[in-house]
């Protein structure tokens, strides 16, 4: 017989079958290699396959409900994407309280569709947690729960998540950030109702010691206690720190590099916040021109303004204004902001401001404040404010409004304001309220008086594109009798478009502007310009209504940011002019 034969070898001992072949297994190899290319032809035919379909089936049937919840995508391009699909479902399945619920099989009926055969069982829907009342306060159970107990609290399986990560952030916010929050021993009381026991681990109890800036070594750390809250000897919170840290970037003159870190020792833990200067000085100037009905004649008027920030690393502010507007009328603004004096929250300013009417009358502001950080957005003034006016008339004409006076007041301010991250409209919410209480002296005698001024502000958010922005400015002025050179002057540009800067004088007067503003992109957006005003003249005994309406650029340039308007400002009883159109040319420029 020759020896290229299959031996055929039983043993009893293991009851197997196996073939041996003398000549070295080449058949064996040859076996193996066909097995190994029918599985990966296979296994191929699988994960190649498009839009795969899955059949999900189980003992009882899905509630409409329960299938939005779970949100299973049912088509999938390949036999990966399936498969994940399965491996997410049963932990949906398990937070929804089907605890016992498992994959029996999983079997492919065509080239395209795959069978899932799933067993539920039961559905428990609420869990009864026992917990130490020494770890946890029951005030604290009582947002989370409508059944607390002395020693145990009942929820709906369903937030059981959440409710555990509540609880892991409340006890981080008491200052154990290494706190750990399970469920352990967990057991069946009914067909509905689970039990377990609460296990928390606080860790030890963490105080932020130590503050350490890098990047920005000099930059003013009053900010950093009383603007951002963050002080030495509190219970370590790390999401409020982050909050925090975020807080910086609205300061402008200062920017956060990444988040912040912390550094724990055995008995101490310290704050690295990664800080980088930003230079945040302003430098803004208006060209703006329009026809004088009178002499039919181009008038031009002009507005400068410069603001310097932080240059000494103080946080200080230094203002400097300066408008004209063609006619012989000129506005000069000073002021100066010292925060956080010798590391307090308190800081004090200075304001000097001189306003000319060509020759008729000048009136000098000069104003003092002490202010108070209260928070991070909120802050409180008092001062005292004077008022010095003169008559520049050659000649006194008789029941003139225009007198000589000196009026002395102190003043209460309330300022709140909200930033956000935007290139164009740094501010989302502004609102300044401040009220003045003191008297007018002239040659008729003293006049006691009081002085309201409000401001409120706030940009809707439609969308990544579109928003609309609401601002309303009021001043209120009241006296027994009025002068001329005493009264709130408005208009223009940073009041009601479509006016001459400060060419109307109120006792009393409310502005609205509105803007409806899309944003192209980064740079450039464009808005509309709607604005109503009221305004009363007691000393004219006059009422009157203004209306203006135009369009709005603005460009985000490498010089600075360039905004042009073009406003037609109306009154109530008046038509419509074009000559009255006033056109605006703005570049704000930081450095």
């Amino acid at each position: 017989m020759s020896n290229n034969y299959l031996k055929l070898k039983y043993e009893k001992r293991t009851n197997s079958v196996s073939f041996t072949d003398p000549k070295g297994g080449i058949l064996k190899r040859v076996l193996y290699l066909i097995l190994y290319l029918n599985i990966y032809i296979q296994i191929s035919e699988v994960a190649h396959a498009q839009n795969l379909t899955l059949e999900i089936k189980a003992e009882k049937a899905f509630t409409e409900g329960l299938l939005d919840s779970l949100e299973t995508k049912t088509n999938h391009p390949d036999y990966k994407s399936l498969s994940s699909e399965l491996d997410s479902l049963l932990p949906k399945l398990q937070k929804r309280g089907f605890l016992e619920s498992r994959l029996i099989a999983l079997e492919r009926k065509n080239d395209s569709l795959f069978g899932a055969d799933l067993y539920l069982g039961n559905r428990w829907s609420r869990i009864k947690i026992h917990y130490n009342p020494e770890q946890l306060d029951s005030d604290l159970l009582k947002i989370i729960s409508n059944e607390v107990e002395e020693n145990h609290f009942t929820i709906l399986i369903a937030n059981a998540e959440t409710v555990l990560s509540y609880l892991n952030k409340q006890l981080s916010q008491d200052g154990n950030p290494f706190a750990r929050v399970a469920l352990s021993n967990i057991q069946k009381k009914d067909q509905k109702t689970l039990e377990a026991q609460l296990n928390i681990q606080l860790g030890p109890q963490r105080t932020l010691d130590k503050i350490v800036i890098k990047g920005y070594e000099k930059f003013p750390q009053s900010f950093l206690k009383y603007y951002a809250g963050i002080r030495t000897g509190k219970t370590l919170d790390r999401d409020k720190v982050t909050r925090q840290n975020e807080l910086l970037n609205n300061l402008g003159f200062v920017s956060t590099i990444k988040p912040p870190e912390a550094l724990f020792r055995k008995d101490s833990t310290t704050i690295y916040f990664y800080l980088e200067k930003r230079n945040n000085n302003l430098f803004d100037g208006i060209l703006g021109f329009a026809t004088n009905p009178e002499t039919q004649k181009i008038e031009f008027n002009g507005f400068l303004n410069l603001e310097l920030n932080n240059n000494l690393n103080f946080g200080e502010q230094l203002l400097l204004n300066y408008k004209a507007d063609g006619r012989e009328q000129q506005n000069f603004k000073a002021k100066a902001v010292l925060p956080y004096l010798f590391k307090s929250p308190f800081g004090v300013s200075g304001e000097l401001t001189i306003f000319k009417r060509d020759s008729t009358f000048s009136t000098t502001d000069q104003q003092a404040r002490l202010h108070y950080q209260a928070g991070p957005n909120l802050s409180l003034s008092a001062g005292y404010r004077t008022y010095e006016s003169s008559n520049l008339l050659d000649e006194v004409i008789a029941g003139s409004a225009v007198e000589d006076y000196n009026s002395r007041y102190a003043l209460l301010g309330v300022a709140y304001r909200r930033p956000q991250i935007q290139g164009f409209f740094p501010v989302k919410t502004r609102i300044e309220l401040n009220g003045e209480i003191g008297n007018r002296e002239n040659d008729a005698g003293k006049q006691d008086q009081f002085r309201i001024t409000g401001r409120l502000s706030h940009i809707f958010s439609l969308n990544l594109r579109n928003s609309i922005y609401l601002n309303s400015e009021s001043s209120v002025l009241s006296s027994d009798d009025y002068l001329t050179n005493e009264l709130f002057r408005f208009g223009g540009i940073n009041s009601i478009r479509g006016f001459s800067e400060n060419s109307i004088d109120a006792s009393l007067f409310t502005v609205l502007n509105t803007e409806y503003r899309y944003l192209f992109n980064a740079t450039t957006y464009v808005h509309s310009i709607v604005d109503v005003a009221y305004f009363e003249n007691n000393v004219l005994d006059l009422k009157e209504e203004l209306f203006s309406f135009g369009l709005g650029l603005g460009l985000n340039t490498e010089a600075g940011v360039f905004r042009f308007n073009i406003a037609n400002g109306i009154s109530q009883d008046q038509e419509f002019k074009f000559s009255n159109t006033k056109i605006h040319i703005s570049l704000s420029s930081r450095f």
